[in-house]
């Protein structure tokens, strides 16, 4: 097993837990958790291939952040 791959499974699994269970429950703290766990799981696509974890990224952090932006202007409204 490469390093990317560990230390990518390591941030990913911290990263997953974080956003499950975060301190302050607020939704700027689990985008951030989320963010995190994408790194993560871009390491874990950068072992098997360099164009395979670009894009997994991208789509990843656009899909999270998008949705979670949302989510936060509608908890703002109400």
């Amino acid at each position: 097993m490469t390093p990317e791959f560990l230390l990518g499974l390591g941030i990913l699994i911290i990263g997953v837990i974080a956003a499950a269970f975060p301190d302050p429950k607020t939704y700027l703290n689990r985008l951030i958790n989320l963010e995190i766990s994408g790194f993560g799981l871009l390491l874990v696509m950068l072992s098997y291939n360099e164009t395979l974890a670009l894009l997994t990224f991208i789509a990843v952090t656009a899909i999270t952040t998008f949705v979670l932006v949302r989510v936060l202007e509608r908890r703002a409204i109400n």
